[in-house]
């Protein structure tokens, strides 16, 4: 969190909304720790990291459906699926739970 701290206050300075998305857990083998930011503007903006770039895009969605307020924040949970080989997974094969919330200044 501490390494997108810097944009974030740019953002609010710019009187920008933006989500934050944060590492909760990580169950096998994960890119990032728990405590990995990153977060989204509402102009599309992104700071920080959760997986390295296996997610990301993925990521950007759901924070930019919880700005529109179509999603609830919530707990997100990304990962390999024998059931659904083509969902966006993490190339490592482990499963990544993320927290994603509107950030309120």
């Amino acid at each position: 969190m501490r390494d997108i701290l810097p944009e974030l206050l740019r953002w609010q300075r710019a009187g920008k909304r933006c989500a934050i998305a944060r590492v909760v857990r990580v169950e096998g083998s994960g890119p990032r720790e728990p405590g990995a930011a990153m977060a989204v503007n509402e102009s599309g903006e992104v700071v920080g990291s959760v997986s390295g770039g296996c997610i990301e895009g993925a990521v950007v969605e759901e924070a930019t459906e919880i700005l529109a307020g179509r999603h609830e924040a919530g707990v997100v949970t990304f990962g390999y699926s024998d059931d659904d080989a083509f969902a966006v997974g993490l190339t490592c094969g482990g499963t990544i739970h993320l927290y994603v919330e509107p950030f309120d200044w």
